[in-house]
C-alpha cells in the first residue's frame, strides 16, 4: 500500500476533529454568514490545502503532490456547479440565509460517505476494466457540451421538490413550515412528527450532489488512480465548498461566465482519459497549468465583462 493504514486512519480523524469544531463551536448559533467570513474560510481551507499538499510531496514525492493539487483544482472548480446549484434549491425553497449552512454541513458529511463508496468501487473499475475510459471519457465530454450550452433554470426544481413533498405527504410526515434548525418536528395538534422544508432541502443538496459526483468522480481517476490521492484532493474540495457557497451566494452575479471555463476544463479531462488509452500522456504538469489558467481566465473575464456591464 503506497499509503500505510495509519495515514488514512490520522486523515479521517483529523477531518472529523474539524468538522466537529465546525459545527459546535465557529457555527454553533445560526446566523447569517459574511463574504467576509466566507472568504476567510476559503482562504483557510485552501491553505490545508496547501499544507497536505507539501506533506505529500516529502513522503510520497513530487509527482503524486502534483496529482493531489491537480485533482483538487479540479474537483474545486467542478463544484462551482454544485454551488449555482444550491443557490437554486433554496431560492425556491425560501430557506433563510442563516439556515443554509446547517443544510450544507450536513449535506456535505453525506457526500463524503458518498462520494467513498464512489471513489472505492471507480477505482476498482478503472484497474479491472481499461474500456470504461473510453464510456466515462465520453460522460465528461458530453457533460461539458451541456455546461456550455445549458442553462440551470430554478423550474427544474420545482418538480422534483414538489415530487418530494407529495411522497412526504402521503405518509403525512411533511410540513410547509420551518422549525428554526430542525430537519423534524413535532405537530403540535397531533403529536406527530414531521419532515420539515429544511429536510427537503438537505436531501436535494445530497441529490445534486450524487449527480455531480458522476463527473467529478471520473475526472479526478483521468488524473491519478491513487485510492488516497482522489481521496484527501475530493475531502478537501468538498470541505470548502460550504465556504465557497457563502462567497458565490454574494457575488452570483459576477460569475456568470464561469460555466464556459468549467465546461472546458471538463472537456480537457474527458479528452485527457480517451487519448491516455491510446498512449497518449500528457505531463501532469502541463494539465495542472492548463485547468489553473482556464479557471482563473473564466473568473477575471466574468469579473471584468460583468463589472462592465453594472456600470454602464
Amino acid at each position: 500500500m503506497e499509503f500505510p493504514l495509519y495515514l488514512w486512519i490520522g486523515f479521517i480523524v483529523i477531518v472529523t476533529a474539524i468538522t466537529i469544531l465546525d459545527l459546535r463551536t465557529l457555527h454553533k448559533d445560526a446566523h447569517t454568514i459574511s463574504i467576509r467570513e466566507s472568504s476567510t474560510m476559503v482562504a483557510i481551507w485552501v491553505l490545508l490545502a496547501s499544507v497536505f499538499c507539501t506533506f505529500i510531496y516529502f513522503y510520497a514525492g513530487r509527482v503524486r503532490a502534483l496529482e493531489f493539487i491537480t485533482g483538487y483544482v479540479v474537483e474545486l472548480s467542478l463544484s462551482m456547479d454544485n454551488v449555482f446549484v444550491f443557490l437554486l434549491i433554496f431560492m425556491y425553497l425560501k430557506i433563510p440565509k442563516n439556515l443554509q449552512h446547517r443544510v450544507l454541513f450536513w449535506g456535505i458529511l453525506g457526500a463524503i460517505a458518498m462520494r467513498l463508496i464512489m471513489i472505492t468501487g471507480g477505482i476498482y473499475v478503472f484497474q479491472n476494466f481499461v474500456w470504461v475510459f473510453y464510456i466515462f471519457g465520453a460522460i465528461l465530454i458530453i457533460s461539458a457540451i451541456k455546461i456550455f450550452f445549458v442553462d440551470m433554470h430554478q423550474d427544474s426544481f420545482g418538480s422534483t421538490s414538489n415530487g418530494l413533498r407529495s411522497l412526504l405527504n402521503r405518509f403525512g410526515r411533511f410540513s410547509n413550515t420551518l422549525d428554526g434548525e430542525k430537519f423534524i418536528t413535532i405537530d403540535k395538534q397531533t403529536g406527530k412528527k414531521l419532515f420539515t422544508p429544511l429536510f427537503v432541502a438537505l436531501v436535494l443538496v445530497e441529490k445534486t450532489d450524487l449527480i455531480f459526483a458522476l463527473d467529478s468522480i471520473p475526472a479526478i481517476l483521468a488524473i491519478t488512480q491513487s485510492p488516497f490521492v482522489v481521496f484527501t484532493s475530493n475531502i478537501f474540495a468538498i470541505l470548502g465548498l460550504r465556504s465557497l457557497y457563502f462567497v458565490v451566494d454574494g457575488l452570483v452575479e459576477r460569475f456568470k461566465y464561469l460555466k464556459y471555463g468549467i465546461s472546458l476544463i471538463l472537456g480537457f479531462v474527458g479528452v485527457k482519459m480517451i487519448s491516455s488509452i491510446q498512449g497518449f500522456h500528457m505531463p501532469i504538469e502541463y494539465s495542472l497549468v492548463f485547468i489553473l489558467s482556464v479557471l482563473l481566465g473564466s473568473i477575471v473575464i466574468s469579473w471584468y465583462l460583468t463589472g462592465k456591464n453594472h456600470h454602464k
